[in-house]
């Protein structure tokens, strides 16, 4: 008989871990509060308890106690997967601003905005300048009649168009790129990177530049901010000194600024209220988590968290890849170490010692993504081999070296091949150009340009031998 395995929550998360467990012969069951997608099996269902079976130690098995319409049910299953990620109770620090309890306008968690039009002929603050912070400030600035964008430490901007008009993320996430910065030390990639982010414009001119520049922070990506700070349509202002019935005062600036309405973009934070603390305990925003998945104390594997990580990265393929070693483990399939080794590495986590090279990923549940992504997909031999793939296969080995790290790469070897991994991944800028090319163009090809090439090849040569010497 298939192994019954509970999933708790049915975003993207847990629909590859759906999929997984499909993909293994196991029989997944999936729990959603809300009555929307992702592609729940039970809309509505909240679960309201995860507890040990009396026979824990021996079976492994879980209770899980749901309440639908009213009505509780319970049902035991082999195994939980918990993909309720750590986007979901909106963070709003009220005690933290001064007079917020006066204010006589409007204010929301960013978690509540729809649309754009309630900001219409009105005078704007947004607090916290991360995405959706971002975001929200940029599409209020077209219909409001100001917008403040109030940020405590900064940021670095990006464009989603990188250079030569790439997709940033297909250009930054190589896996040449994460081995040159993770062979440099830590203070030279921050100049790098400063330098790299003020290419665009400089961060300073637009009151944006990061005051901590020492900690990896995840970067806004916004194509529109730039101009609307440059146009007077959103005013970049520090923290928040004092609310009032109908203004604010910002730090370092005695001026009164008259608001009507108040976004707080102050982030998540994540909790786990089905599972008592003796199973899965929260502490200073991160979990003690083996490889953030397995709880490092259980006797059985057979609860793990999938998607609580912040890569520097897609979240999507990193999920899926935690789901696909998982249900490995689950099955028996793959072994876990012993508990003293997992707890060894789940206490040094935690002190977040940075290795003095690379980005400093130094804040709870970062990670860096292709490190983690190779570690997990050594584990289900799916890892590709890279040296032998340059003996074997060298078109494909340079494009997978130089090239974007996307998902295909995790399929062309181990459980879940995919015959096609190989064409996807040497076709994938044509379909990334398909839909902007929709005019055909010839190019007058250059001597100059096919010199530069040749010298070019021969300089990667000599890198691959230097770094497999």
């Amino acid at each position: 008989m298939a192994k019954r395995v509970a999933i708790v929550g049915a975003g993207v998360s847990g629909l590859a871990s759906i999929k997984c467990c499909l993909e293994e012969g196991l029989e997944p069951t999936c729990f959603e509060r809300s009555d929307d997608l992702g592609g729940l099996w039970r809309f509505t269902t909240k679960v309201c308890s995860v507890t040990k079976c009396p026979d824990f130690t021996v079976t492994g098995q879980w209770e899980v106690v749901t309440q639908h319409e009213g009505k509780q049910g319970s049902a035991i299953f082999d195994a939980v997967m918990v993909c309720t990620g750590f986007l979901t109770d909106p963070y709003l620090p009220l005690d933290s601003f001064h007079g917020i309890n006066t204010f006589k306008g409007q204010y929301f968690h960013s978690r509540q905005y729809k649309y754009p039009n309630i900001f219409k002929d009105k005078r704007v603050l947004v607090i916290g300048m991360g995405n959706s912070g971002t975001d929200i400030a940029v599409e209020a600035s077209h219909l409001a009649e100001k917008v403040f964008l109030s940020t405590t430490g900064g940021a670095w901007v990006i464009s989603r168009v990188f250079d030569s008009g790439y997709p940033w993320d297909m250009v930054f996430t190589t896996r040449f790129q994460n081995m040159f910065r993770n062979s440099l030390p830590t203070p030279i990639v921050n100049w790098l990177l400063a330098r790299k982010m003020n290419s665009w414009f400089h961060h300073a001119n637009y009151g944006l530049v990061p005051e901590d520049r020492t900690q990896l922070r995840e970067p806004v990506l916004n194509d529109e901010l730039p101009g609307r700070i440059i146009t007077g349509k959103v005013l970049i202002k520090p923290s928040i000194k004092e609310v009032k019935e109908n203004s604010v005062v910002f730090n370092n600036t005695p001026k009164e600024e008259p608001i009507d309405i108040i976004v707080f973009a102050t982030g998540y934070t994540f909790a786990f209220p089905f599972l008592d603390e003796s199973v899965v305990k929260v502490e200073n925003g991160q979990a003690s988590l083996y490889k953030y998945i397995f709880p490092a104390h259980l006797p059985k594997p057979t609860l793990a968290v999938i998607g609580l990580i912040k890569p520097l990265g897609s979240i999507i393929p990193t999920g899926e890849t935690q789901a696909r070693w998982v249900v490995r483990v689950l099955k028996g399939i793959n072994k876990l170490p012993p508990q003293s080794v997992m707890i060894e590495e789940v206490n040094a986590r935690k002190e977040n010692k940075p290795s003095g090279f690379g980005l400093c990923y130094c804040k709870a549940l970062q990670a860096d993504y292709i490190t983690y992504i190779d570690e997990l997909l050594t584990y289900i031999n799916a890892k590709p081999n890279l040296f032998s793939m340059l003996l074997t296969d060298p078109r494909l080995g340079l494009t997978i070296f130089f090239g974007p790290s996307t998902p295909y790469q995790f399929r062309l070897t181990g459980p879940g091949k995919w015959e096609g991994a190989r064409n996807a991944i040497l076709t994938q800028w044509d379909r990334t150009f398909k839909v902007t090319k929709t005019r055909s163009v010839q190019e007058s090809p250059s001597p100059f340009a096919s010199l530069l090439k040749l010298l070019s090849l021969l300089a990667l040569l000599m890198a691959i031998f230097l770094i497999f010497l």
